[in-house]
C-alpha cells in the first residue's frame, strides 16, 4: 500500500456557541510566538519591551488588512459571492506579501513616534516573521490548501475530493507544499538567528535576508502549487513576485553591508 499522509476530516471544532477556525487558531499562535521572539530579541539589543507589544498592537490588524487586499486583488475569483465576501478571512485568503507590507509600514510609523531604531527593530522581528508563518501553514492543511502538483511520494499529501482543484479529481495525493514552506521557514529562521549571533550583520541586513530567502523559497514553490492563481506567459502571478523581491532583497542586503563597510574605513 502507497504510503502517504492524510489530511484532518475537519478544520474547526465548537467551545461552547464559539465556533474555532484551525486557521484563525494558527494566526493566534503563531502572532503570540512571534511577540515572544521579537520582545526577546529586542530587550538583548537594549530596546524598550514595551515597544514591541505597542508595535503588535498596531500591525497586527494592519498585516490582515494587508493580506486581505493582497489576496483580493490576485485572486478575485476565490472571494466568497457574497457582500460580506472580501470580509471573509476566516474562510482563509490571506497574501503574506500584501500583509507584510502594510504590517512593516505601519510599524516603521509606530517606530518613528516613538524614537525607536527601525533597522535594529526590522533585524529583531525577522525571525518571529518566519516563526509566524510556519505555525500559519498548519491551518493551511487543515483547510486542505495550498498544497502542490500530483505526486506518489512517500510523504505525499492526501486531499478530499471536495477540495481537488478543477483538472485534478483523478489523482489523490499532492505535493503538500505548505509542509515544505513551513520546514523552510523554521530553518531559515534558524540561520537568521544564528548569524545575528555570530557574525556581523549590520541592520537591517537580517530582515533584508529574510525578504531574499523566502522569496526565494516561494519561487520554488509557486513551480508546484496548483490552486488558483493568475497566470503570466504560463507562470503563476506569485512566481513573478517572489522573483522580483528575492532579486530586491538581495540587492538591499549587499547594499546596507556595503554602506556599513565604508563606514568603517573612513
Amino acid at each position: 500500500m502507497r504510503a502517504s499522509i492524510p489530511s484532518p476530516s475537519f478544520n474547526g471544532f465548537h467551545i461552547g456557541p464559539l465556533d474555532i477556525r484551525v486557521y484563525g487558531l494558527t494566526y493566534v499562535i503563531g502572532i503570540g510566538l512571534a511577540f515572544l521572539l521579537t520582545r526577546r530579541r529586542w530587550r538583548a539589543t537594549g530596546g524598550d519591551a514595551d515597544v514591541v507589544e505597542e508595535i503588535v498592537w498596531w500591525c497586527v490588524p494592519a498585516g490582515i488588512i494587508g493580506g486581505r487586499i493582497y489576496f483580493c486583488l490576485t485572486t478575485p475569483q476565490d472571494i466568497p459571492p457574497h457582500w460580506w465576501g472580501p470580509f471573509a478571512v476566516w474562510q482563509g485568503g490571506l497574501g503574506i506579501w500584501g500583509g507584510v507590507a502594510l504590517g512593516v509600514a505601519v510599524g516603521i510609523w509606530r517606530l518613528r513616534r516613538r524614537g525607536a531604531s527601525v533597522r535594529q527593530f526590522m533585524d529583531a522581528a525577522a525571525p518571529g516573521f518566519l516563526v509566524a508563518s510556519a505555525i500559519v501553514r498548519v491551518g493551511n492543511y487543515f483547510n486542505q490548501e495550498l498544497f502542490g502538483s500530483p505526486t506518489d511520494l512517500p510523504w505525499a499529501l492526501e486531499i478530499d475530493p471536495a477540495h481537488r482543484p478543477a483538472g485534478y479529481a483523478q489523482y489523490s495525493t499532492f505535493h503538500p507544499t505548505f509542509l515544505y514552506e513551513l520546514l523552510f521557514d523554521l530553518l531559515l529562521a534558524a540561520v537568521l538567528v544564528w548569524l545575528g549571533r555570530h557574525r556581523r550583520i549590520q541592520p537591517p541586513g537580517l530582515f533584508a535576508l529574510y525578504v531574499t530567502g523566502y522569496s526565494a523559497f516561494r519561487i520554488f514553490e509557486e513551480t508546484l502549487r496548483v490552486d488558483s492563481s493568475q497566470y503570466f506567459f504560463g507562470l503563476r502571478l506569485n512566481f513573478f513576485v517572489a522573483t522580483a523581491l528575492t532579486i530586491a532583497g538581495a540587492l538591499w542586503f549587499w547594499r546596507t553591508q556595503r554602506v556599513a563597510a565604508k563606514a568603517l574605513h573612513r
